[in-house]
């Protein structure tokens, strides 16, 4: 599936689509759910880095938008504030390219690094994508590692 994808930089009129990847793949983890749903303000997903280009989505053959990533400036460097996938297409390489990309152009502008505070269950991936542990966050839910991946 990954080399199917088609990377690009979301929208405005992407909002809708994104926000119901966001929602469908936040309630795909049976270990989140029950927490999620106790909480409907936070399956809400504003978009509020949409205008500034921000966020880069990824689109399958068919055009139907699969995943997307959003960063942010975070000091020297960058936050990874979003990181979802559409949960039929999950484990198919999406985040992966998402990632790289992300990791990729953040170093052609000069970034040194991107951060992200992870969900538990999504370390073995930012391991395989190359994140390492910097730290422990406490997030609203649940403490949380804190990783980085040099750009």
């Amino acid at each position: 599936m990954a080399e199917e994808l088609t990377l690009r930089p979301a929208t405005i009129a992407d909002h809708a689509a994104l926000h119901d990847v966001y929602r469908r793949a936040s309630l795909s983890n049976d270990g989140d759910r029950a927490a999620l749903l106790a909480a409907p303000d936070a399956l809400v997903w504003e978009g509020s880095e949409l205008a500034a280009g921000r966020t880069l989505l990824a689109e399958d053959a068919g055009g139907r938008v699969v995943g997307f990533a959003t960063v942010v400036p975070y000091g020297a460097g960058l936050e990874l504030d979003d990181l979802f996938v559409e949960p039929d297409v999950m484990r198919l390489g999406v985040a992966t390219r998402l990632v790289r990309a992300l990791l990729e152009d953040a170093a052609a502008q000069g970034f040194p690094w991107i951060e992200v505070t992870a969900n538990p269950h999504a370390a073995e991936f930012y391991a395989s994508v190359g994140f390492t542990e910097v730290g422990t966050v406490q997030t609203r839910f649940a403490p949380a590692p804190r990783l980085r991946a040099g750009a």
